[in-house]
């Protein structure tokens, strides 16, 4: 935490409030940012939680009149977030947009692998220990997502004569990617999930952004020549994107 808010930071002050809405309780997470000018809530869509932002001045007194003010808007909203489909045999998760249902192979050698079977259903295998399971998929499911995002990076790369210094993988929860002045990509893992197009666009945008370091008309004429997919996979994300942040997370 910054300098300054740890000057108007009270000793011992708690980091979660309860908030009571008709007969439930949630554990509200708080947070203080230097730059916050007033109370904000959002949900973590991958750790199920509400999050209070104050400003380096504000009390836990108002910090838990805003929380309470907006109980029905958070018992609304987590209550909106789609089922938690843990990495564990039985789930069935999409990869790269097809469903693949995760098999444990105990007897096997390796690690994680596709397959069909005869019935033409798709499957995740995953050898090993059942205790591994949920390592195992997510990173596989984390170099597959380095693979073609290196791919589709470098591709748009060398269409726009721009050079990408440097490619990460995380699991953000705010965004799908980010692209610094210095030429160094992040991408959230997750977007291995979606329709390959999805993944290319979003490849596409981040390195668009190595011509244009805003969203200007400018940028979006970028993006547009160089990626076909633009409208259609803005649509997928925005109906089908937050869906995907429920893999690999327990109720």
């Amino acid at each position: 935490m910054a300098t300054r808010a740890l000057l108007y930071r009270r000793p011992a002050e708690p980091s979660t409030l309860l908030v009571k809405h008709g007969s439930q309780v949630f554990a509200i997470r708080l947070r203080r940012h230097r730059r916050a000018r007033r109370y904000t809530l959002r949900i973590h869509p991958t750790d199920r939680e509400a999050i209070l932002t104050m400003p380096p001045r504000g009390t836990i007194a108002e910090a838990r009149d805003f929380a309470q003010l907006h109980g029905g808007w958070i018992a609304a909203r987590l209550g909106r977030l789609p089922k938690a489909a843990p990495f564990q045999p039985g789930t069935v998760l999409p990869l790269r947009g097809t469903p693949h249902r995760i098999v444990h192979r105990a007897g096997e050698r390796g690690t994680v692998w596709t397959e069909m079977r005869d019935s033409g259903e798709k499957v995740l295998c995953v050898a090993g220990g059942p205790e591994h399971t949920d390592r195992r998929i997510r990173d596989f499911l984390k170099r597959e997502a380095r693979k073609d995002l290196q791919k589709s990076a470098q591709y748009h790369a060398e269409a726009l004569s721009v050079r990408v210094k440097r490619l990460s993988i995380r699991d953000q929860s705010s965004r799908w990617g980010s692209c610094t002045s210095a030429g160094s990509l992040s991408f959230s893992w997750r977007l291995i999930l979606a329709p390959p197009y999805v993944l290319d666009y979003l490849a596409a945008h981040e390195v668009a952004h190595l011509v244009e370091m805003n969203h200007s008309p400018r940028f979006w004429r970028v993006v547009a020549r160089i990626c076909p997919s633009v409208e259609r996979a803005k649509r997928w994300l925005d109906t089908h994107g937050n869906d995907l942040h429920r893999y690999g997370i327990e109720d």
